[in-house]
């Protein structure tokens, strides 16, 4: 019996750990994977000695891109030349979750975001030197979601794996059309929508849909996965892309004048060991925006592409239904893959065309669970 509420307990920090890679389905820079709220496996009844009826969490992540890939090969001339665009990425997912029941719970999680965007070819051009480097940033409340969560199997003492299903509305409560001033000249500043990276929200009405898994393998093992996917039917929220300026007639013609409102999906497996109160975590995560998506049109400007990161974590059992956990995503692979713009302005020039994203070297993630 003590083995197994060892793996049992054990099992609960493997959760957390795995809350904080689902806390915030993070891009790594411009491809802008939004935050989606923490999963409910935290302490939802995988561990059988206690079952807080809430729970209570702020997670936060933070990450700098800078490294611009088209496709998978880094534009290592951006570095050298100073032209990169830096985008700071600070968000904290505040999660409130009541359990209805052995098998059910429901969730909303809340983000408040603050992003800051540096680059030159937004303001005076790549031309202008250092001295053309401005910033702009916007700050607020992200896309809310409200997920109703269901174990397949009922929790409790000496159960070796369970997976858990979630059915999520994420609600456009972010400020999608967020401005602020680009700096033209010394004399001149423009008022205009902030680039879709860095923008609060994408204006959509989304349905997500979550699957997490767990296996007991040993008294010290476990295995664990995750799968997150966001189905955003509009196609477009009509923002411009222009920067405060009139829309271009090509970028009109490639119809990219105006923001995509994308699907986003995400996909985790690893393992972990126990060790006492203190469980280490290390698996693989996939995260991406879809070049089409599964439901409505995929025109408009976006940057699809992906992320394969290794993932380490550590979580801290602080006492029966809290945790504190800390994870980094550390990027293998990044590729930014061709759009629908691009495809289109390739079938009408004959030239192949993919445009390029900036993405970070790895994030950081760090909260803390609480179970009253």
């Amino acid at each position: 019996m003590n083995a197994t509420r060892s793996v049992i307990g054990g099992l609960t920090a493997l959760v957390a750990a795995m809350l904080f890679g689902t806390a915030a389905v993070h891009a790594q820079g411009c491809v802008a994977i939004r935050s989606t709220g923490s999963t409910a496996c935290l302490m939802t009844g995988v561990e059988g000695e206690y079952q807080p009826s809430w729970v209570v969490s702020a997670n936060n992540r933070y990450f700098r891109s800078f490294r611009h890939f088209v496709g998978r090969k880094e534009q290592a001339q951006r570095l050298e030349q100073d032209t990169e665009v830096v985008n700071h990425s600070y968000t904290t997912d505040l999660y409130l979750q009541r359990r209805l029941g052995p098998r059910w719970s429901v969730a909303l999680d809340v983000p408040v975001i603050r992003n800051t965007r540096s680059s030159l070819y937004e303001h005076g051009g790549n031309a202008a030197g250092p001295a053309g480097r401005h910033t702009t940033q916007s700050f607020g409340i992200g896309d809310l979601r409200v997920t109703a969560y269901g174990w397949l199997r009922q929790p409790g003492l000496g159960l070796r794996w369970n997976v858990q299903a979630g059915l999520g509305l994420k609600l456009p409560t972010g400020d999608y059309r967020y401005q602020d001033y680009f700096v033209r000249n010394d004399s001149t500043r423009v008022l205009g929508p902030v680039d879709q990276s860095i923008q609060l929200g994408d204006g959509g009405t989304g349905f997500a849909v979550e699957l997490n898994g767990h296996a007991a393998l040993s008294p010290r093992l476990a295995a664990y996965g995750t799968f997150y996917y966001l189905v955003n039917p509009r196609a477009h929220n009509g923002v411009s892309t222009a920067r405060g300026g009139p829309a271009s007639a090509t970028a009109a013609l490639y119809r990219s004048d105006v923001m995509s409102v994308p699907d986003q999906v995400m996909l985790r497996l690893g393992g972990t060991c126990v060790f006492g109160r203190l469980s280490a975590s290390l698996g693989g995560r996939y995260e991406a925006i879809p070049v089409h998506d599964l439901i409505g049109g995929s025109e408009g400007f976006r940057r699809p592409g992906y992320v394969i990161s290794a993932e380490p974590g550590l979580s801290w059992r602080l006492a029966p239904g809290s945790t504190v956990h800390l994870t980094v995503p550390w990027a293998l692979v990044r590729d930014r893959t061709q759009s629908v713009p691009d495809k289109i302005r390739t079938e009408i020039t004959g030239a192949y065309a993919q445009g390029d994203a900036a993405f970070a070297d790895y994030s950081v993630l760090l909260g803390v669970s609480i179970g009253l």
